[in-house]
């Protein structure tokens, strides 16, 4: 957000010339060079023009204007880093079920059964945002036991088939406007592939929400960074 400039700070002292010497005393800087520091319409700290010192009062005046001109358009210039981060994504907003998330530009909503939401890239199959919920009774992640043994229980019963050998690489706990969130980090391997995901789990709303997001093992130097923008915008709002 743009630090708003104080009013002071667009204002140039417009002392005249014989003010300026007065306050500098005989030791002090030459009134050519004062006036060449306040006046930065001169090409060089040369003799400033006559006209310039004779109208010392106009030249103050179109400094004002040109740092107030100045100012505004900082003050109205977009924060970088604010765009940057949607940069390359597009969101997802569900106000009836009350969660939010961002998924990479390019990928295209499919219909999969048992699934709320569900965005893939057509030619890598692998390369998936999943989201879920059903009801549960709890009112918190954390009543259900700690990030590493309910995301190794999810893993093994939901996110993978028996078939698949599962690894659990990370879990933690994150808090996100006072809600405990639960992310994790694993891999599930296949005969003829390994897939490398990432995933997030909450309760709230009286539901138990998950979204799941990864790429195949072969392509997760080059995704993990877009994976984990997806995992870190899940939010989820009471829902409405």
């Amino acid at each position: 957000m743009a630090t708003a400039v104080p009013a002071a700070c667009l204002r140039a002292p417009c002392s005249s010339p014989a003010a300026v010497a007065r306050r500098l005393g005989a030791g002090g800087p030459s009134l050519r060079k004062r006036h060449c520091a306040v006046a930065p319409v001169a090409a060089a700290c040369g003799p400033a023009p006559p006209r310039l010192l004779d109208n010392e009062e106009a030249v103050c005046s179109v400094r004002r204007r040109v740092l107030v001109a100045g100012a505004a358009a900082f003050l109205s210039r977009p924060n970088p880093a604010a765009s940057e981060a949607k940069k390359g994504f597009l969101p997802v907003v569900d106000k009836k079920a009350g969660y939010s998330f961002l998924y990479p530009f390019g990928w295209e909503e499919v219909a999969v059964q048992g699934q709320d939401k569900v965005y893939k890239d057509v030619i890598e199959p692998l390369e998936s945002v999943s989201v879920n919920s059903i009801p549960t009774s709890k009112e918190d992640i954390r009543d259900l036991g700690p990030p590493d043994k309910v995301a190794e229980a999810l893993i093994k019963k939901v996110l993978a088939p028996s078939t698949q050998k599962t690894k659990l690489i990370e879990a933690k706990e994150n808090d996100v406007d006072g809600r405990a969130y639960y992310t994790f980090e694993f891999t599930a391997q296949a005969p003829n592939y390994t897939r490398h995901a990432l995933g997030a789990i909450v309760i709230a709303n009286g539901k138990f929400y998950t979204l799941t997001t990864g790429a195949n093992e072969r392509r997760w130097e080059k995704m993990k960074d877009r994976l984990h923008t997806v995992v870190d915008s899940f939010k989820i709002e009471n829902r409405i």
